[in-house]
């Protein structure tokens, strides 16, 4: 009787502390959509048990139409996990190993005949970015496909930024050649293959692969992305913006993003990866492993997945996603069984990740506030810096924040922490930008490092 009894109180008392948390969570979420920072669906679990799940404003704007739990989004670049998997369910099969050379599935890319498809999957085998050729190549009133990138790479046939396993640097086009592979390999569609041999198995009844463009369906429950436009100064749609914006003629591409879900499929997904439905231990090793590369330094990237660890929170597996309006996020703890799943639809100067926080209330510590930097001092950081090996980068400035541009119309924000360092958002490894400023407050130059990386340069700032 006792025991029972003192069973009951744990019992309440930890219902008390997942009520608190949950109500944590409300607070500082709502508070954030409140400024327009966050617009969007959040799940938190732990050990597979939702701890807190609720939607936060619209799907779509014109019949206001709001969001709920079951509301679809574009995942972005979180896709990539699942491509990842399809090239995993392959190798499982014996129709591909890890250490191929691309070439033999793809021979129109000979020119690149020591790239593996290992290094594509850890973004280590240096085959330059698709979205500078096409936009300089690409008859903008067409949508280019996965095949239409190839015959451009082929026609042009760009050098490599580096030789495979030199280094690491974020690949999309190494994401789009793995979804051919599968394509090539398995002789079906990318999404009719990962429908078959991940989503189906999984129930994840609400995941699919989705090109609202290139071939349009009816699709219910799901939000629409915006972007904030400067030159209209108000909030749109990718389709305001034209059959030449980047996000609408290369909607016919699949494996670096196109891969929509919802929340609770998300959760369905993190719970079949600690279980021995789809992979093994084995799998599990390789796929949560990061990599060397040339000088002993690790990449902090398995298969899809940025790789972290920290003294508080264990191994943190995560991807975040970022295109046509939509801002993506998913993080697994992998040593603690915690789970933080962010889907938002709305990429505007005010969006956060707000993923800090999120992690601190679940660990029940104190959320940290934002340190306040005045805007005089932010526009100072603003401008053209140029490295010491002469490349040029750029740092800009809106709405009282200041960003890193990452590509078309995609930038990462910078968020301070102290009055002269800053980091970038939902960024692991975690990046780092320190501005240098002279006597009479003028930005000078600034400080980028990744440790991990082995990332460490200054620019200085043109005139």
């Amino acid at each position: 009787m006792k025991k029972n009894i003192i069973f009951l109180l744990l019992l309440m008392c930890s219902f008390k502390v997942l009520a608190q948390k949950a109500q944590l969570l409300d607070n500082y979420i709502n508070e954030l959509y409140q400024k327009n920072a966050f617009n969007g669906n959040i799940l938190v679990a732990e050990k597979g048990q939702i701890v807190f799940e609720k939607s936060y404003g619209l799907a779509n704007e014109k019949p206001q139409q709001k969001l709920n739990t079951q509301t679809c989004f574009e995942l972005a670049s979180v896709s990539k996990q699942f491509t990842a998997m399809g090239i995993v369910q392959l190798q499982k099969k014996g129709k591909l190993s890890y250490d191929d050379k691309i070439s033999k599935y793809i021979p129109e890319l000979s020119f690149y005949n020591d790239v593996t498809i290992k290094n594509l999957l850890t973004h280590t085998g240096g085959i330059p970015d698709y979205m500078d050729l096409l936009e300089k190549e690409w008859d903008k009133n067409k949508i280019a496909t996965n095949s239409d990138v190839i015959k451009a790479f082929e026609k042009q046939k760009p050098a490599p930024l580096f030789s495979p396993n030199e280094r690491w640097e974020y690949s999309n086009t190494g994401y789009l050649l793995l979804a051919t592979i599968i394509e090539r390999v398995s002789k079906q569609s990318y999404g009719g293959y990962l429908d078959k041999t991940i989503f189906k198995p999984l129930k994840m009844n609400n995941t699919f692969v989705y090109r609202r463009w290139f071939k349009p369906e009816t699709k219910n429950n799901y939000a629409s992305g915006y972007l904030f436009s400067r030159e209209l100064n108000k909030k749109i749609t990718p389709d305001e913006m034209g059959s030449d914006f980047y996000v609408v003629y290369l909607d016919g591409i699949v494996g670096d993003g196109m891969v929509n879900s919802n929340i609770e499929d998300l959760l369905k997904w993190d719970r079949a990866l600690y279980g021995n439905e789809i992979i093994n231990d084995n799998d599990r090793k390789v796929i949560f492993s990061s990599y060397e590369i040339s000088g002993q330094r690790s990449t902090d990237y398995g298969f899809g997945w940025m790789l972290t660890n920290s003294h508080d929170y264990g191994k943190i597996a995560l991807h975040s996603g970022s295109w046509g309006g939509y801002v993506t996020y998913i993080e697994r703890h992998l040593d603690n069984d915690k789970t933080i799943i962010l889907l938002q639809n709305n990429a505007l100067p005010t969006t956060e990740i707000p993923v800090k926080n999120i992690r601190r209330i679940v660990y029940n510590q104190q959320p940290e506030q934002q340190i306040k930097i005045e805007n005089n001092i932010l526009q100072q950081c603003e401008g053209k810096y140029i490295t010491e090996n002469g490349k040029t980068k750029e740092i800009i400035y809106e709405d009282g924040k200041i960003y890193v541009p990452a590509g078309p119309e995609e930038k990462y924000e910078l968020i301070p922490v102290s009055q002269t360092k800053f980091i970038i958002d939902g960024f692991q490894p975690e990046v780092s930008y320190e501005f240098t400023f002279d006597s009479q407050g003028k930005v000078v130059k600034y400080r980028v490092q990744q440790p991990e990386q082995g990332v460490d340069y200054e620019a200085k700032k043109i005139e």
